[in-house]
């Protein structure tokens, strides 16, 4: 079961946000942060919850080699050892999903391609502000891909 779709830029900046379990405020921003510094190559630890698991999903993905698997076990940012995040880079945005353990994280892969792909399709070679301005028509495509996948 998919959790958050995650997606940031390469500085970190939350670009989308979708979470699909309840959690406070506070814990958002711990689980954004926390993710934002996986996958990111920096090491920025702001007070919010969100923002840090945010941030350190960014870093611990970011500072990963091209050429090692898009899996990470994410159980200290959602939900316990049983979960995991996957992600692509692409250009500036890192797309990241996170999983409990039922998921295949090759279908997961998957997914991220397609949705990338009808992004690109919609908006036509899409880039980081059709996120940030269009936020509406992204979550119709993610409500959709969900729904069909």
């Amino acid at each position: 079961m998919i959790k958050a779709i995650l997606v940031f830029n390469n500085h970190g900046k939350p670009r989308l946000l979708k979470f699909y379990q309840h959690y406070p405020e506070e814990e958002q921003q711990h689980i954004v942060r926390e993710t934002f510094q996986l996958v990111s190559k920096r090491d920025d630890n702001p007070e919010e919850e969100q923002q840090h698991i945010v941030r350190e999903t960014f870093q611990l993905v970011s500072k990963r080699e091209d050429n090692v698997c898009n899996f990470l076990e994410g159980g200290s940012l959602i939900g316990g050892s049983d979960y995991k995040l996957i992600y692509r880079h692409y250009a500036t945005l890192y797309f990241v999903f996170c999983v409990d353990s039922s998921e295949s994280e090759l279908g997961i892969l998957d997914l991220i391609q397609v949705f990338v792909e009808t992004l690109d399709r919609c908006f036509e070679n899409v880039c980081e502000l059709d996120l940030i301005f269009h936020v509406d028509k992204v979550v119709v495509i993610i409500r959709l891909l969900s729904f069909h996948a």
